[in-house]
Parts: C-alpha cells; sequence; structure tokens
C-alpha cells in the first residue's frame, strides 16, 4: 500500500542534533516541509557517503524552508559516536534519529525483517505532515540529495500553483503543465 498522501502517525523517539540528545515526535514533521532519509546502519560504508552528501545540501534544505531527518535502528547513543568518530558524520548538522525499536521504521515500510535494518528509504513531508513522495533503494544504491532538492523544489511548486504539475526533469523556473482536456494526446 503507497504510503503518499497519508499523515505521518504519531511516534515519539530519541535522536542525536548537533552535541545533544533530543526528542523527535511527528509534530516535528508540521509547520514546515521535512525530508526524512532512512539508512540501513551506522558505522557501514554507502550510509555515510549518504549522510555527508545530505549535509552538503543542509544549507539549500533551509534557504527552502526544510528540515532534514536521519533515521537508522540504531540508538542516538549510537548516532553520537559516530558521530564523534567518523569524519564524514562529524560535519552532520540536521538531527540523527534513532529507531532501535524499529517502529518508525516499520511505519514508514522500510524495515528489512530478515536484517531488523532499514532500507535506504527518502520520504518527503509537507508543512501539514502528509507524505508527498517516496524513493526506495536496496541497499548497494546510494541516492544524491541534490536530487532530492530537485523534488522538493517540484513539491513545493505543486503545492503553490494548484492546477499546474512539473513534468519530467522539470527544475526551478521551468516549464509546467496545465493538464486539461486541451492537453489529452497532445504530449
Amino acid at each position: 500500500m503507497s504510503l503518499i498522501g497519508k499523515e505521518v502517525e504519531p511516534f515519539t523517539l530519541q535522536a542525536f542534533r548537533q552535541g545533544e540528545f533530543v526528542e523527535v515526535t511527528e509534530e516535528d514533521f508540521k509547520g514546515k516541509w521535512s525530508v526524512l532519509v532512512f539508512y540501513p546502519a551506522d558505522f557501514t560504508f554507502v550510509c555515510p557517503t549518504e549522510l555527508e552528501d545530505l549535509q552538503n545540501e543542509y544549507a539549500t534544505l533551509k534557504e527552502l524552508g526544510v528540515e532534514a531527518y536521519s533515521c537508522s535502528t540504531d540508538t542516538h547513543f549510537t548516532h553520537k559516536a559516530w558521530h564523534d568518530t567518523s569524519e564524514a558524520i562529524s560535519k552532520i548538522e540536521y538531527t540523527m534519529i534513532g529507531d532501535p525499536a524499529q517502529k518508525l521504521t516499520r511505519m514508514f515500510d522500510v524495515l528489512d525483517e530478515e536484517s531488523g535494518l532499514a532500507n535506504r528509504g527518502t520520504f518527503i513531508i509537507d508543512p501539514d505532515g502528509v507524505i508527498q513522495a517516496v524513493e526506495i533503494n536496496a541497499e548497494g544504491i546510494g541516492r544524491d540529495a541534490s536530487i532530492l532538492v530537485n523534488k522538493i523544489k517540484a513539491a513545493q511548486y505543486v503545492r503553490n500553483n494548484p492546477g499546474e504539475v512539473c513534468p519530467a526533469k522539470w527544475e526551478e523556473g521551468g516549464e509546467t503543465l496545465k493538464p486539461s482536456l486541451d492537453l489529452v494526446g497532445k504530449i
């Protein structure tokens, strides 16, 4: 079943953010755009490259009014230890959610039941706390945060411009479409 259009269900989890332990709930996803990025595990191989790449786009995300969160089934304590020992992870300013009971990974349907780890899932959540985009990759396929930024820009454009849609390879300032009977069969 698709999670597109679903509101994030209630949860409360511990997280690590900029040297502190914090609590994160579904309410944190309301009132602004959010990106939730699941990854398999701390102290691994592809994961730090992805999380560092997300950090490299964090200033751009903030300019767009987007808050970023990463999540694995590790604890918030493990996130801190990884942050303290990894050059790539030490750069991270966004919130790293710990989900050792697998509540959030199950809620977002990214739990690999066999390993007990999260799949590589990316979710764009609108200011109402509703999921607008989902991407799930196999364990060995890393993500590109610059593509995520374009998806967020498109999601924001569509929300702010009812009746318009963004075609393939749309970039900010590009042509959009207004679906109508006149367009049927002409694209």
